[in-house]
């Protein structure tokens, strides 16, 4: 379930698991991109997790205020992508404290929606969407089956762990690592990479 105190919890674990990671993540773009992403990503998850000592009002503002400290605090494309989708997903919780099954799926598919939108990119062009949309379907395929959220969450991670494994044999036609074409292939896209990371994190704290 998502709702005020998992989503805390949410970002509190995804901070964690970026931060033990940014080395990782800023070497994958050392290959594709300006070698930051792992620095950018853990400054901004930091102050993404000094908001949350604050009392919000909604769900709906809780996510609304992540989304926007990513977008001021994240440097690079990953900023306004990551900013988006949390702004997005905001919007879909409307009137509701607490979100599971099919209404978090439909939370996720807003915030993917925005991310296809703000970076035009769809599956099978080496970016974080080639994570989202396989992990989206692999989250209501399971919930479809049995009505089971961990089980849901889990087989979301599991399918983006795959979609991130899958961007190492593409080659990039978006963004910087675009600019190297063919050289791109055989190198595991850095978006790719901390979306996983995130989606990893829900899967342990909103089951």
């Amino acid at each position: 379930m998502l709702n005020q105190d998992t989503a805390k919890a949410w970002i509190r674990r995804a901070a964690e698991i970026i931060t033990e990671n940014a080395g990782v993540l800023t070497e994958l773009d050392s290959a594709v991109g300006d070698a930051d992403h792992g620095s950018n990503l853990k400054r901004g998850m930091t102050a993404a997790v000094e908001q949350l000592d604050q009392d919000f009002a909604s769900l709906e503002a809780l996510l609304k205020k992540l989304g926007m400290t990513l977008v001021s605090t994240v440097g690079g494309a990953s900023g306004p992508l990551y900013g988006t989708l949390f702004i997005r997903m905001a919007s879909a919780v409307v009137g509701h404290d607490e979100v599971g099954g099919e209404q978090l799926a439909d939370s996720f598919e807003a915030g993917v929606g925005g991310l296809r939108q703000r970076g035009h990119a769809e599956p099978g062009e080496k970016t974080m969407i080639d994570v989202w949309v396989p992990a989206l379907a692999a989250y209501r395929a399971s919930w479809q089956a049995d009505g089971d959220q961990a089980a849901a969450l889990k087989a979301m991670a599991e399918a983006a762990d795959a979609g991130r494994d899958s961007t190492k044999d593409l080659v990039a036609t978006k963004g910087r690592a675009s600019y190297l074409g063919e050289r791109s292939r055989g190198h595991v896209d850095p978006g790719a990479a901390s979306s996983a990371m995130l989606i990893r994190a829900a899967a342990e704290m909103l089951g």
